[in-house]
């Protein structure tokens, strides 16, 4: 998602974090929970949380305060952001961290490092994704394991209902292709997504939403939304539900 770049709403969510011991926790450890997410999350009733893309945990600290009893498996294989999810969540026994990417096929990849970490993605970072989000270009690049999310948690006991949420920085279509046979059991999917390429080869938009669709997701909420200077719509986080059979 694009940066909080008014510095007027920088100090409106530090004010909020304040406001809660387990965020005001969370800034210790250098992570501010993803407050951008909190009106899309907040009325549902959620048993398990699955985390594609966690980073240091903004969007797991999120679902901790809002479903205190959910357990949450999160993915994220940037080394740096994963040594800071495990200790925020050291003392957390229903949190379990998987240090992978997800993908459609299990091997692996190299990942490109934006200088913000939470804007990594196993493509590479585009100009338009510098000129969008200044301070966020591409500064190296790591060797990461990739796996299917189906195949890791194919035993996984899952607590219904479940929410997938994906942040993948151009990966969400692959961690889909990847979820298969654990879509089943996936009540709720929520999902970034762009209307301009961020990151080489990124899908567009309509390609996830028809994939959603074909896998009977509905949308049904609308999350953080990310503008450019004018003031266009580039980025939203959406929620899709599951369909009756």
């Amino acid at each position: 998602m694009g940066l909080l770049r008014n510095p007027l709403r920088r100090a409106v969510k530090l004010l909020r974090l304040l406001r809660h011991p387990a965020f005001r926790r969370g800034l210790r450890f250098g992570v501010a929970a993803s407050l951008e997410n909190f009106v899309a999350m907040r009325d549902l009733t959620l048993g398990s949380v699955i985390d594609a893309g966690a980073n240091v945990g903004q969007f797991s600290l999120l679902m901790r305060r809002l479903h205190p009893k959910v357990e949450i498996h999160a993915f994220e294989p940037f080394p740096e952001a994963v040594a800071v999810f495990k200790r925020l969540f050291a003392a957390d026994p229903a949190v379990k961290l998987y240090p992978v990417a997800l993908g459609a096929a299990e091997g692996q990849a190299s990942l490109h490092i934006s200088r913000r970490s939470d804007n990594s993605s196993l493509l590479p970072i585009s100009h338009n994704q510098a000129v969008f989000a200044p301070g966020t270009e591409e500064v190296g690049t790591v060797a990461v394991a990739v796996q299917r999310l189906d195949a890791l948690l194919a035993n996984a006991a899952l607590p219904r209902p479940c929410l997938l949420k994906i942040d993948t920085q151009g990966g969400e279509l692959e961690v889909l292709k990847g979820a298969e046979h654990l879509l089943p059991r996936i009540d709720y999917i929520y999902v970034e997504l762009s209307f301009a390429e961020f990151y080489a080869g990124q899908p567009t938009a309509d390609q996830i939403l028809t994939h959603l669709h074909a896998q009977a997701y509905r949308l049904v909420g609308i999350g953080g939304i990310a503008r450019d200077r004018r003031g266009a719509i580039q980025q939203a986080d959406l929620l899709f539900q599951r369909s009756a059979p």
